[in-house]
C-alpha cells in the first residue's frame, strides 16, 4: 500500500506539474523516470518472499530415490533366467519327441484307421509333460526378464505344485507297493499283447527283454497270448517269439536277426533254452527295481533339490521387485 501510494503522489505531481513545465522539462523528466511494471515488481516481490531470497523454480514435492539392486540381487535374477531358460529348452525338446511320437504313428491316408487310440497313446505323456514344463518355464523367464510379478506368482505355485505331486508319488510307491507291482504286471501283459501294434510298446518291449535277458512276463510262454505269436496264427510269426527274447539276437555279431524267435514255442524245453532266454521279465524287472532303488531315490531327491532352488530364486526375484516399487 505504502508503494502504491508513493507512485501515486510521483505521477500526481509529474502530471500536475505538466501544465506548467514546458514540453523539454517534461520529456526529460519522462527519460528520467527508471522502467518500472507490475510485472517486475510482483516477480521481485516473488523472489523476495522465497526463502534464502533465490529464484529457483519450485521442483515439485521431492521423493527419495528407489533403493537400487545389490550385485547379489542382479546375480540370481540372472541365474534365474537362465535357470529357467535350460528347462524351457528341454521342455520343448519332450514337447518335440512326443509331437513326432504321434505323426510317426497317423494315419497316412484320409481313410486309414489310425492302429492306437490317441488317449492310450504313450507318447502323449511326452506330449503333455512338455507342454506343462514349457509353460512353467515360460513363465519364470518372463517373469524374471519383464520383472512381472504376476507370472513370477504362478511359475512358484506351479513349481510348489509339481514338487508336492511328486512327494505324494514318492509316499504311494512306499504305502501300496503291491498294488503297483500288480499294475506294473498288467501294463507289462498289455504291452505284450499289443506288441505289433503300437511301434512304442514294441521298442519298450525290445529294450527290457534285451536289457534283463528275459521273455515274456513269466516265461518265454507268456507270447502265445499274442495274437500274432500264437501257434494257431497265420504267417511266419506263428508259434515264434520275438528276436529280442534270442540269446544270439545279433547275426554274425552285428545285424539284428528278427527271425531268430520264429517257432520258439513248438521247440521242447531244452532246445528253447539253447536258442531263448525262458525267464520271464516281471521277476527281473522287479529285481532291477530294487538294485536302483537307491539311484532312483537320488534322482528323486536332485529334482526335489532343482525345484527348491528355483523357487528360491524366485521369491528372491519377488522381494526385490517388491522392494524397488515401493
Amino acid at each position: 500500500r505504502e508503494c502504491l501510494g508513493t507512485r501515486y503522489t510521483g505521477w500526481r505531481n509529474i502530471l500536475g506539474g505538466a501544465a506548467t513545465a514546458p514540453l523539454s522539462v517534461q520529456a526529460s523528466r519522462l527519460v528520467e523516470l527508471p522502467y518500472s511494471s507490475f510485472e517486475d515488481d510482483d516477480d521481485d516481490d516473488n523472489v523476495h518472499s522465497r526463502p534464502g531470497g533465490t529464484a529457483e523454480q519450485d521442483s515439485g514435492p521431492w521423493y527419495p530415490d528407489p533403493p537400487k539392486m545389490s550385485p547379489f540381487s542382479r546375480c540370481v535374477r540372472y541365474l534365474a533366467f537362465l535357470w529357467n531358460f535350460l528347462f524351457l529348452l528341454l521342455g520343448l525338446l519332450i514337447l518335440a519327441v512326443g509331437v513326432w511320437g504321434l505323426l510317426a504313428k497317423s494315419p497316412q491316408e484320409p481313410g486309414e484307421e489310425r492302429g492306437v487310440p490317441l488317449g492310450s497313446d504313450p507318447m502323449l505323456l511326452f506330449v503333455l509333460a512338455g507342454l506343462a514344463a514349457s509353460a512353467v518355464s515360460l513363465a519364470g523367464c518372463l517373469g524374471t526378464f519383464c520383472a512381472s510379478p504376476c507370472l513370477l506368482r504362478f511359475f512358484l505355485g506351479a513349481v510348489l505344485v509339481f514338487g508336492g505331486l511328486e512327494v505324494l508319488g514318492g509316499l504311494l510307491l512306499l504305502l501300496a507297493r503291491r498294488r503297483l507291482r500288480d499294475a506294473l504286471r498288467d501294463l507289462l501283459l498289455l504291452c505284450l499283447l499289443r506288441y505289433r501294434e503300437d511301434p512304442d510298446l514294441q521298442f519298450l518291449v525290445d529294450e527290457v527283454q534285451r536289457s534283463l535277458r528275459c521273455c515274456g512276463l513269466d516265461s518265454y510262454r507268456d507270447w502265445e497270448s499274442n495274437p500274432y505269436f500264437n501257434c494257431s496264427a497265420p504267417g511266419v510269426q506263428a508259434c515264434g517269439v520275438p528276436g529280442s527274447c534270442c540269446r544270439d539276437p545279433l547275426e554274425n555279431g552285428s545285424v539284428p536277426n528278427a527271425q531268430c524267435g520264429f517257432g520258439g514255442l513248438g521247440l521242447g524245453l531244452a532246445a528253447a533254452g539253447a536258442v531263448l532266454h525262458l525267464g520271464g521279465c516281471g521277476a527281473a524287472l522287479g529285481e532291477w527295481l530294487r538294485g536302483q532303488a537307491g539311484a532312483i531315490a537320488t534322482g528323486a531327491t536332485a529334482l526335489l533339490l532343482v525345484e527348491a532352488v528355483a523357487a528360491l530364486m524366485a521369491l528372491k526375484v519377488l522381494r526385490d521387485i517388491a522392494a524397488v516399487r515401493e
